[in-house]
């Protein structure tokens, strides 16, 4: 039973891979097949479809964001901090799911296609939701401006954060809570330097 829960697992694994690296359309069921060493034939013994394992890699990278998320959450904290901590739990999912990130960022309009959508969508509803509910907050206590539409502003963060995957690499002294911290500041405080004044 252990054998097969990490034939799925690795299947998951090398599919997020190969969908991240060339698509999900360019990406076939032999391929992932040959990538985790087994017939065509058996993949279909863990998934009925290709699409079926599109629709995990998302679901489950989703179900970890979410589950940081409200980790974040479930503390009492200013908005600023919560902001600063979903940027944090944002790039430690991306860090440890860089695949499954590049997936979820690339292929919406695959996974909108597909019949469990919307599952997808109600999940990515709360993600939303969870941002723009801190961002209220802060707008609510003065901390954040109110001159801005919340949505936009979740936006830039969202892209920015979750892009980071492309290029940022966790190796080296720059570490990822250095990384959530430096962002957290660039989008609160700005770039431009300080006036000692």
């Amino acid at each position: 039973m252990a054998v097969q829960g990490d034939r799925r697992t690795a299947i998951l694994r090398c599919s997020a891979d190969l969908f991240a690296r060339q698509g999900v359309a360019s990406t076939t069921v032999r391929q992932i097949a040959d990538e985790v060493g087994v017939l065509s034939g058996s993949l279909y013994h863990h998934f009925p479809s290709k699409d079926a394992i599109v629709n995990e890699v998302v679901t489950a990278y989703l179900d970890l964001l979410l589950s940081r998320y409200r980790e974040v959450m479930a503390v009492d904290r200013t908005p600023r901090e919560r902001l600063e901590q979903l940027i944090a739990a944002s790039l430690r999912v991306a860090e440890s799911e860089p695949s499954a990130t590049v997936v979820y960022q690339n292929e919406m309009s695959y996974i909108r296609e597909l019949p469990q959508y919307e599952a997808v969508k109600a999940a990515a509803a709360e993600v939303q939701q969870t941002w723009l509910s801190v961002i209220e907050d802060g707008r609510a206590d003065g901390s954040f401006r109110d001159d801005i539409d919340p949505r936009v502003f979740y936006r830039f963060v969202r892209d920015a954060v979750w892009l980071s995957v492309r290029w940022y690499r966790p190796e080296g002294p720059y570490t990822v809570e250095r990384l959530a911290a430096d962002c957290a500041s660039i989008f609160l405080d700005g770039y431009a330097a300080f006036d000692p004044e």
